[in-house]
C-alpha cells in the first residue's frame, strides 16, 4: 500500500528513545528521461574502531532500520523539506538529509556536493508525490511497497536518484504483471527507462499475443516512436489488416491528445511516415476491400493503384512494403514415442480428455495437437480448454477433419494463452466424432522442446482413459 503523508505529532522523540528497547522489522522486499549520472564522489573513510567492552553485543542491523522507519515522513529533526508534485498538486514532505545522503549518490551531491542546496525546501515538481514516499520509506526502512497505479512512477524517481535496488523491484514487480494489455505502454517505458530485460518480455508478449496487444487500449497511449517500432515488427504474430486497423485507433486517439477534430486529413498528419511502415498489399484483397479501401485515410491515387497491385500484370509502384511478417513459428511439444489403434478404443462419446503440465518458462499455448480417426477421413466436432486452478484461461468450440493418418492435427484457441513457469494448468478436449481414433502410448512425464521443459501428470478432469501413459493430447502447441 502507497505510504501515507505524516500527521505532524505521530511521532516523538519519547517513541524514538522506547523504540530501543525491542524493535522488530517488517518485511523486505527485496516517463521521462532519466537523470544524467551524478558526479563522481569521494569514498568516505570508515569511522574508528570502537574498542568492545566485555559482554557487549554488536547493535542489531534490525534496531538501527526501525530508529530510522520511526524517522520517516517525520518533522522531529528534520532539516529539509520537499514540495514534491506538479503546481496545483504539491506536497510537502520532511526527511532528514544525512539519512537520504548515505542512501543515494545524487542526495549526497545535492546535500554535501560542491553545489549543495543552502534550501530547506526543495521544490521536485517531476515525482508524483506518492511515488517520492514510497522512494523515502525504502530509503528510511528497507521497505518496498508497490502498487500498479504507482510502480511506473517509483521506477522513474528510482532511476532519477539512482536507487539501483529499488528500480530493480519495480522492474521485477512490472515484469510479473505483464500481459496483453500493458505491453505496449511497458515497451515504451521500458524503452525510456534503458531496461533491456523488461523490453525483452515485452517484445515476447506482443510478438506472441500481437492482435490482443494491439486491439489493447494500452496500444493507443504509446508515443509515436514506439509505435512506428511496433508496426515494423517482423515478428508480429496477427494479419495485417489488424495492424492497421490498430493504426487507425492510434491515429483517432493522437488527433485527441493534440485538440485535432478527428478527421481522415488529421490521421493521417499525426501518423506522418507511419502509415507507409503498414503492409497494405499483404493483406487479401478482400481484407484490403473492406477495410483500408473504405477508411478514407487512402488517397484516391493509392487506393486505385493497390486495387491494380492486386490485379493486373504490370503491377504499379507502391509506396508500402510488400513483403509478408514472418510471424512466429509455432513449437510443437510431442508427449507419447508411439500411437496405435485397437478395435476397441480409443471411443468419445462426449467424454473429456484431459493432461496436466507444467513449464520451467512462460510460453504461450497456441492449441492443441489431436489424434483422428482410425478408420479413414473423419470429421470431428471438439471443445477445446485450457483451465488453471480450475478457472479457464481459454476454450474454442470448433471442428477438424482427420485423414485417417496416425498424424496429428491443429486445434487452435482464439488467441495464444501466456503460461507461467512452476505452475500446472490443464489442457482438456471433448471430441465428438468417429468412435475409433489413434492413441498415444508410451508417456513421458518430462519433455525438452528447444529452451523449454515440459513436465505431465494425470488429470482429475479427465474422464476418458488420457493420462501421461497414453490417450489423446498427444501434442502442445506453444511459442516461446
Amino acid at each position: 500500500m502507497a505510504a501515507e503523508l505524516y500527521t505532524p505529532a505521530s511521532t516523538t522523540a519519547a517513541d524514538l528513545a522506547n523504540s530501543n528497547a525491542g524493535a522488530t522489522t517488517r518485511g523486505r522486499s527485496g516517463p521521462r528521461s532519466p537523470p544524467s549520472a551524478p558526479p563522481r564522489l569521494a569514498v568516505l573513510p570508515p569511522p574508528p574502531a570502537v574498542p568492545a567492552r566485555s559482554g557487549a553485543r554488536a547493535p542489531s542491523p534490525c534496531l538501527c532500520l526501525c530508529r530510522n522507519a520511526l524517522m520517516f515522513n517525520n518533522e522531529l529533526m528534520a532539516d529539509v523539506h520537499f514540495v514534491v508534485g506538479p503546481p496545483g498538486a504539491t506536497r510537502t514532505v520532511p526527511a532528514h538529509k544525512y539519512v537520504l545522503a548515505v542512501g543515494s549518490s545524487v542526495f549526497y551531491a545535492m546535500f554535501y556536493g560542491d553545489l549543495a542546496e543552502v534550501k530547506s525546501e526543495i521544490h521536485i515538481p517531476d515525482v508524483e508525490p506518492a511515488a517520492f514516499l514510497i522512494l523515502l520509506k525504502y530509503m528510511y526502512s528497507d521497505e518496498i511497497d508497490l502498487e500498479a497505479d504507482t510502480v511506473l512512477a517509483t521506477l522513474y524517481a528510482a532511476k532519477k536518484y539512482i536507487v539501483p535496488a529499488l528500480a530493480k523491484a519495480c522492474v521485477n514487480f512490472l515484469e510479473t504483471s505483464l500481459e496483453a494489455k500493458n505491453a505496449c505502454v511497458l515497451l515504451s517505458q521500458s524503452r525510456l527507462f534503458e531496461e533491456p530485460e523488461l523490453t525483452q518480455r515485452c517484445w515476447e508478449v506482443i510478438d506472441a499475443q500481437a492482435e490482443m496487444a494491439l486491439r489493447s487500449e494500452g496500444f493507443c497511449e504509446i508515443d509515436r516512436q514506439t509505435l512506428e517500432i511496433i508496426i515494423t515488427r517482423e515478428a508480429l504474430n496477427t494479419k495485417e489488416a489488424v495492424v492497421f486497423e490498430a493504426v487507425l485507433n492510434w491515429a483517432e486517439a493522437e488527433c485527441k491528445r493534440q485538440g485535432l477534430t478527428v478527421t481522415p486529413r488529421n490521421k493521417r498528419h499525426v501518423l506522418g511516415r507511419a502509415l507507409y511502415l503498414v503492409r497494405i498489399p499483404t493483406m487479401t484483397l478482400e481484407e484490403f476491400a473492406n477495410g483500408a479501401a473504405q477508411s478514407d485515410i487512402l488517397t484516391l491515387e493509392e487506393t486505385h493503384s493497390i486495387f491494380l497491385w492486386y490485379t493486373a500484370t504490370n503491377k504499379p509502384r507502391l509506396d508500402f512494403p510488400l513483403t509478408k511478417r514472418k510471424g512466429l513459428a509455432p513449437q510443437r511439444c510431442h508427449r507419447f514415442q508411439s500411437s496405435a489403434y485397437r478395435s476397441n478404443q480409443w471411443r468419445y462419446r462426449g467424454r473429456c480428455d484431459s493432461i496436466q503440465f507444467a513449464v520451467d518458462r512462460r510460453v504461450f499455448i497456441a492449441g492443441l495437437g489431436l489424434y483422428g480417426s482410425s478408420s479413414g477421413k473423419a470429421e470431428y466436432s471438439v471443445k477445446i480448454e485450457l483451465k488453471r486452478l480450475g478457472v479457464v484461461l481459454a476454450q474454442n468450440l470448433t471442428k477438424f477433419m482427420s485423414d485417417g493418418s496416425s498424424n496429428t492435427f491443429p486445434v487452435w484457441f482464439e488467441h495464444p494463452v501466456q503460461v507461467e513457469q512452476d505452475t500446472f494448468y490443464t489442457a482438456s478436449a471433448v471430441l465428438d466424432g468417429s468412435e475409433l481414433s489413434y492413441f498415444g502410448q508410451e508417456g513421458m512425464t518430462e519433455v525438452q522442446c528447444g529452451k523449454v521443459a515440459f513436465q505431465f501428470q494425470c488429470s482429475s478432469d479427465s474422464t476418458n482413459g488420457t493420462g501421461v501413459q497414453g490417450g489423446q493430447i498427444p501434442e502442445l502447441i506453444f511459442y516461446a
